[in-house]
């Protein structure tokens, strides 16, 4: 458990994300509400590749798509569902870049 803290400290700031901040988006504000959870996603994936040496990063936009399924149901309605492939693609996007970035600080 302990060597994966970072993980899961990552994890725990998209779970922020998914569930207790579109609590606080007014009905108006859903386009910017997603933008903000898609931008995060992204950078999350970054930080998360740049920080952790494990082999379960791997995983991390397989953990992100599953971790949407349930907010889809909680704030949004089925059509939603498609969110979480867009997620998918945004970690591992995030995930591509963070890469680029850590291969590039290590030379």
């Amino acid at each position: 458990m302990k060597k994966h803290v970072k993980e899961i400290i990552i994890l725990i700031i998209q779970l922020f994300m998914f569930y207790i901040f579109p609590l606080f988006a007014g009905p108006t504000d859903a386009m910017g509400m997603v933008f903000l959870i898609w931008l995060s996603t992204i950078i999350l994936g970054m930080i998360i590749v740049i920080i952790s040496t494990k082999k379960i990063k791997y995983l991390y936009p397989i953990f992100i798509s599953i971790l949407f399924i349930p907010s889809v149901f909680i704030y949004y309605n089925e059509s939603a569902l498609i969110h979480s492939l867009w997620y998918l693609v945004s970690s591992s996007i995030g995930m591509l870049i963070g890469t680029i970035i850590y291969i590039i600080r290590k030379k």
